[in-house]
């Protein structure tokens, strides 16, 4: 019986120390995880600034650079003109960058 108390409140000992160790921290999240999501911020982006045009620049490309930066651009379907292109933060989903080339 005395085996069984010791184990039940180191177990209780050990759940405590756990849960103290990981509510002290902040969990890391990535508020822009994927490539949908930086798509979607980007379109959100684009069509106040350059209007339904943007549709014509589909479909939308997205690319992860050094692991924390999504950059997204439209195709280019003529030998002329200009794609949107946004950078967007992955961390916080911060816009640092809104361009369009010619």
């Amino acid at each position: 019986m005395l085996k069984k108390n010791i184990l039940f409140i180191g177990l209780i000992f050990s759940f405590f120390v756990c849960f103290t160790q990981n509510h002290n921290h902040q969990l890391k999240i990535d508020y822009v995880p994927d490539t949908i999501t930086a798509m979607k911020i980007a379109e959100a982006v684009w069509l106040p600034i350059y209007g339904k045009e943007i549709y014509t620049k589909m479909p939308f490309k997205a690319k992860l650079i050094n692991g924390k930066i999504w950059q997204v651009e439209g195709t280019l379907k003529e030998t002329h003109g200009g794609v949107p292109m946004v950078m967007i933060q992955k961390s916080d989903g911060k816009i640092i960058l809104v361009t369009h080339g010619k």
